[in-house]
């Protein structure tokens, strides 16, 4: 008897988060999110955490917008869906990329990660361990490592975090 290997069951499409920031429209990303796509049917949604602290302003109860996560968001969607082949679905989630995975995939149970994030030496999101927490979470990760586009962090705040 031969034993098949599948993430997800052959009747349905496999469900792909993409958690990216500052690279959401990158090149390497859209090509990892196209191979994806060619492996099997399945339905992408990016997730790009906030740059904004909501906790910061508990003295001022309206919901503030991230405009730079929303004009990533415009940017990377059309790119990214040219190459899933069907429409990518974007969302702004918290600040902390591991609070956003962890909430995004108890609330809408995905069955693998893609997480896009810039080189070691300036990813704040490497030097906390990022897809390690994520895999701890119980899923598949694919890392997707691209050129360091101009500025900084994946946080957006210009500053420059070593890999720990």
């Amino acid at each position: 008897m031969r034993l098949l290997q599948q993430t997800v069951p052959a009747y349905r499409s496999a469900r792909v988060l993409i958690l990216a920031r500052r690279t959401a429209d990158s090149a390497e990303l859209i090509e990892a999110v196209a191979a994806r796509a060619d492996r099997g049917p399945c339905n992408f949604t990016l997730l790009v955490p906030s740059a904004l602290s909501f906790l910061a302003n508990v003295d001022y109860p309206r919901p503030q917008r991230d405009l730079d996560a929303e004009r990533r968001i415009a940017a990377a969607v059309p790119l990214l869906s040219r190459a899933a082949g069907s429409e990518v679905v974007a969302v702004v989630g918290p600040r902390d990329p591991v609070a956003a995975a962890r909430d995004a995939l108890k609330l809408m149970g995905f069955d693998e990660v893609i997480v896009s994030m810039l080189p070691a030496r300036v990813s704040r999101w490497r030097s906390v361990g990022l897809p390690d927490r994520i895999r701890a979470l119980g899923v598949p990760v694919t890392e997707v490592t691209v050129a360091e586009p101009a500025g900084a962090g994946e946080d957006g705040s210009g500053a420059r975090i070593p890999a720990a």
